[in-house]
């Protein structure tokens, strides 16, 4: 887009928050001036989301074979209540 001046970015630099204790460059996490992630930080945010991703697909499947188990049960009760009111 546009390009930002040299005493811009030192600008931001500056709000940017502390490195974190486990990060002794600062760099894990952090998005620079330019909008860019770190590839260890960019891999451990996919890695969140798949798992997220995984977990919702978990809770779709119980939800699914609860509905097929509903059905079957209404389909199979009202089979013996027919057959069993002759």
């Amino acid at each position: 887009m546009f390009a930002m001046s040299r005493s811009l970015e030192r600008a931001l630099q500056r709000f940017r928050t502390p490195p974190a204790d486990g990060d002794p460059d600062g760099s894990g996490g952090r998005v620079d001036v330019a909008g860019r992630v770190s590839t260890a930080a960019f891999r451990a945010a996919i890695k969140e989301r798949m798992r997220t991703v995984e977990r919702d697909m978990g809770d779709i499947k119980n939800r699914v074979n609860g509905l097929i188990f509903l059905v079957a049960g209404a389909v199979i009760t009202q089979l013996l209540v027919r057959v069993l009111a002759w």
